[in-house]
């Protein structure tokens, strides 16, 4: 019975947004897929819950801008009612869903625009869940001691998952005392690309915004492992770059292998930085494909409708499932890169050869 309830839970969640969203679909409105799909995954000024009938249940977010007239703030909501403050939603164009404003000649053009955003309100959520996480743990540290009883609450939780991290990731990638220097970083990516990650599974709010799959989050996360690989790194490594142990002819009078080594400096993060935006941007898109079948259909008849709503309630499921498997393995798989790029950065030349 237990595992019972926790199916139909799953099941609701799953299906009850999709459902309040096909309410509000007129019969003769056709469904934009690609429209709706990349606004589900997308950033906006509101955070949208569900839709009940024709009302849309969002959360509006507060927006702050600067503009020719000065700085402006005031919460999204007065936007869905026409320009504000000289300042409106564009809709189309290459700043589609953006606050722009027209300068003297008419044209559409951005202003300064620090708002607080759907990402950027999921952003600080997760982040605080983070800190609440990492200081519940040292709490019971501070407490107890660990030589002599097990961790409980918080720290059981946390202190099997920083021990795998810590023992063979970043031991196993950092050699000598140099893993301890790293490991509040590594760690820190670890569990927070974990939650973003797992936060963006949850189909209701505060879950469902897509940081970890948004590429400017990924970029952030990548830059500063290339700035930890690269302020820190040793003199062999920027010899290996430089001048690497090849045949001479390799090296003059055409670099080609230190600048095969010299472009390897950028991709290495590169990589760090679309392998995980693009793993979960895809699992997100793959669930609400699934979901967006159900209303596809339904033109199609009951028979057709109702059989395919089955199997896209239980592909979802199996995808949701699989994304949280994910969620581990992309974080695991960032940290894991990470630490062996920064180790790689700190080998010691063999003996005799330098």
């Amino acid at each position: 019975m237990k595992w019972t309830r926790q199916i139909i839970i799953i099941l609701s969640l799953l299906v009850f947004p999709a459902t309040a969203f096909a309410a509000g679909q007129g019969e003769e409105e056709p469904l934009d897929v690609k429209t709706m799909l990349f606004e589900h995954i997308g950033d906006s000024y509101q955070w949208h819950i569900t839709r009940i009938g024709d009302k849309d249940i969002s959360v509006p977010l507060p927006v702050i801008v600067k503009s020719s007239t000065g700085w402006h703030c005031f919460l999204s909501s007065r936007l869905e009612e026409g320009p504000y403050e000289g300042l409106y939603l564009a809709e189309g164009g290459k700043y589609d869903g953006k606050i722009v404003e027209k300068d003297a000649s008419g044209n559409e053009v951005r202003p300064f625009d620090i708002s607080v955003t759907k990402n950027v309100l999921g952003l600080m959520i997760n982040s605080l869940i983070l800190v609440i996480l990492v200081l519940g743990c040292s709490r019971w540290y501070r407490k107890h001691d660990a030589l002599k009883e097990a961790p409980t609450g918080v720290a059981s939780l946390m202190e099997p998952v920083i021990e795998m991290i810590n023992d063979d990731v970043i031991k196993g990638s950092i050699p000598g005392k140099l893993g301890e220097k790293f490991a509040p970083y590594l760690l820190t990516v670890f569990f927070f690309v974990l939650i973003n990650n797992l936060m963006g599974i949850i189909p209701i709010f505060p879950g469902g915004a897509n940081i970890t799959g948004n590429i400017a989050i990924t970029f952030v996360l990548a830059l500063f492992t290339f700035l930890a690989v690269n302020l820190f790194a040793n003199r062999h490594y920027w010899k290996d770059i430089f001048w690497p142990d090849v045949p001479w002819w390799l090296k003059v009078p055409v670099p080609l292998i230190p600048f095969t080594e010299f472009i390897g400096i950028f991709t290495k993060p590169f990589a760090l930085m679309i392998r995980l935006f693009a793993n979960i941007l895809a699992g997100h898109a793959i669930i609400l494909s699934f979901v967006f079948i159900i209303f596809i259909t339904v033109k199609m008849g009951p028979l057709v409708n109702g059989t395919m709503t089955v199997v896209s309630v239980l592909f979802g499921v199996f995808m949701d499932c699989i994304e949280l498997l994910v969620a581990f393995i992309q974080a695991y798989v960032f940290t894991m890169l990470s630490a062996v790029f920064i180790g790689l950065a700190h080998e010691e030349p063999e003996a005799g050869k330098e």
